[in-house]
């Protein structure tokens, strides 16, 4: 018994590829379980990875992919691309959508892919009204496993509103905030009156000091 059959996802009942089956696999072993989101992101992942003309692992961090949102969702594009916050392949602008866009960093050829906008009614319109919550969970679970991809989801050929080198910036640069004296990488700083400033001194940070 595989460990996706443990979980009571039941693989079986739907005919799922391998490679698909695998990589669900992957991401649920990340959360201890599998939901539709995951889902999604797997195949948005596997879709972007065919559109750009990529195959995992990809080499020499040539994909860069930029996630909308967080969560379990990421998982599944994790899966997918092999790409992470770790390799700095993979970014996160949680903007609250679930959508990413996929670049190739040497081209800069790039595609945004976000399940269509009448996905959920799609599975809905299919079921009882009287269906419980939990059954229309398992029901978006399975379907967007085996949906025809144009039916579940969409792309947008994009182009980035600034240049990858600036979005990855170079490695091995540092500065000293001119301020705090706290070191800034990746070229995060901000440049007032000719000097250095990190982003927190500068009135753009994140948090306040108590």
């Amino acid at each position: 018994m595989s460990k996706f059959e443990h979980m009571n996802i039941a693989p079986h009942e739907v005919p799922l590829e391998d490679e698909l089956k695998q990589l669900l696999e992957l991401s649920a072993e990340m959360h201890h379980h599998l939901c539709p989101r995951q889902v999604l992101g797997v195949r948005v992942g596997l879709l972007g990875m065919e559109l750009l003309g990529f195959k995992k692992p990809v080499r020499q961090k040539r994909l860069l992919v930029l996630v909308e949102t967080d969560g379990c969702f990421v998982s599944g594009v994790q899966a997918a691309t092999g790409c992470s916050v770790n390799r700095r392949t993979l970014r996160i602008n949680d903007i609250g959508r679930i959508a990413v866009t996929f670049v190739n960093v040497k081209t800069e050829e790039a595609v945004r892919i976000a399940p269509q906008i009448d996905v959920r009614q799609k599975v809905s319109d299919q079921m009882e009204d009287a269906e419980s919550r939990r059954a229309r969970y398992m029901a978006m679970l399975q379907k967007y496993q085996v949906m025809p991809v144009d039916q579940l989801l969409k792309v947008e050929r994009v182009k980035l509103s600034r240049p990858v080198s600036e979005i990855v910036s170079r490695p091995f640069v540092r500065v000293d905030c001119s301020v705090c004296g706290e070191e800034i990488i990746n070229e995060r700083e901000l440049t007032i009156d000719g000097k250095p400033v990190c982003q927190q001194c500068a009135g753009k940070g994140y948090y306040e000091l108590i």
